[in-house]
């Protein structure tokens, strides 16, 4: 076992994946600077209130077999702390390793040990030090499918490693695929963004306004503090963040695939979808330099060789859940992408999590897509007699009865 603590360690924890996935037509090479930002306290606000680590394991012949990455930050714990059965968790992620158990269990003792020291009571994995739309949860359903941008992919034989060494399903994030040019899901979607035009007043569907980001990223931040404030875990977001989020995607921004939902003109829900990059940057071997960029941007605006989106976040405020808001998003939103002038040919609504039904049912009944892909984050509790407790579905509490 070896703590990750020079640039060459650091070389070698981030190029194993790349060794490890050799000949694989399903993984796609992630940018390394992307990587790094996680682990740079500089470029990492979590470090602010927080730790992380990494570490690798060698065989007999000093070959890396496996790498893992231990975090914490102390305002997430105090938030999973105050929760109703709850105790202050760390995380663990970036988990690649050969199919061995010996192995995968120095890497679970090493990151439990040590979040243990830090006043951790629980661990959850594997996830990202970061935002849950990067790099979150194991998949254990979809393995001859493409990941998504930083959406994450592993062997099949992580999850026995996994729940061997005693993680438990703490939720599932369902990836659904939204095939364009289904008309029957179109007529659903009509009939009920018909119905909450005729028995609501007020209501409207807008596409972004790349003229105005500012107030995009400030409509984003209220209707993202409404919609998921009863989610465990979650803290509001900040003007300041979502500004720098906007900032981000402005380059790869297609203002034809994200919208917004108004009732007078208040934001109460949207829709994020953008250009998946992997079919143009999984060539890229984790470089990420002027050329790679001036490449990506050509591949991206000018050949439009991007031909499927990726739904990021689906949001709704809690006062408009079930009136048909979402339905009326998705309707306006399908009459593009059926449309001629519309470059893409499929859709996939990744990170729907297992505790919002809702928003299932609604992708399944009145979208009319099927599941795709399926991850799990995994909790382990470090007190092995505590019972353990599902992710609770948002807008119940813990106390209540779940189905």
């Amino acid at each position: 076992m070896e703590e990750v603590l020079t640039p060459r360690q650091e070389r070698e924890w981030i190029d194993y994946p790349k060794q490890l996935y050799k000949g694989n037509p399903y993984w796609v090479c992630p940018i390394d600077e992307d990587v790094r930002e996680v682990f740079d306290p500089q470029r990492n606000e979590l470090f602010a209130e927080g730790e992380a680590i990494r570490w690798v394991v060698r065989d007999a012949a000093g070959a890396i077999v496996g790498r893992i990455a231990a975090f914490y930050n102390r305002e997430k714990a105090a938030i999973e702390a105050k929760e109703e059965h709850g105790q202050p968790t760390g995380g663990c992620g970036f988990y690649e390793s050969i199919d061995s158990q010996e192995v995968a269990n120095m890497l679970f003792d090493a990151a439990r040990e040590w979040l243990a020291g830090k006043g951790m009571e629980a661990m959850d994995g594997p996830i990202n030090f970061g935002q849950r739309r990067d790099w979150w949860g194991l998949l254990v359903e979809g393995f001859d499918h493409e990941p998504l941008y930083k959406n994450p992919y592993n062997p099949p034989y992580y999850k026995a490693l996994f729940e061997n060494y005693g993680f438990q399903n703490y939720f599932n994030q369902n990836s659904y695929n939204w095939k364009i040019g289904e008309s029957e899901a179109s007529s659903r979607l009509k009939d009920r963004a018909e119905r909450l035009y005729r028995q609501e007043a007020g209501y409207s569907i807008r596409r972004i306004d790349m003229k105005h980001l500012d107030e995009a990223a400030e409509n984003f931040r209220v209707i993202y503090n409404k919609a998921w404030a009863m989610f465990s875990g979650v803290k509001p977001m900040e003007k300041e963040e979502a500004q720098t989020i906007m900032k981000v995607m402005k380059p790869i921004i297609d203002p034809n695939i994200i919208y917004f939902a108004y009732q007078h003109d208040e934001p109460i829900g949207f829709f994020i979808t953008v250009p998946d990059l992997n079919c143009i940057i999984g060539r890229f071997g984790g470089k990420f330099g002027l050329w790679q960029k001036l490449r990506l941007m050509w591949e991206l605006k000018v050949r439009k060789r991007c031909d499927r989106v990726f739904g990021i976040i689906f949001g709704i405020t809690p006062a408009c859940h079930g009136k048909g808001v979402e339905s009326a998003i998705m309707y306006e939103y399908l009459n593009y992408v059926q449309s001629e002038a519309c470059p893409y040919k499929a859709i996939e609504l990744a990170w729907i999590g297992d505790f919002n039904p809702v928003m299932n049912r609604m992708i399944i009944n009145y979208a009319g897509a099927s599941l795709y892909k399926v991850h799990t984050t995994y909790r382990y509790l470090f007190d092995r007699e505590k019972e353990f407790q599902r992710c609770p579905r948002l807008g119940i509490k813990r106390t209540e009865k779940q189905e």
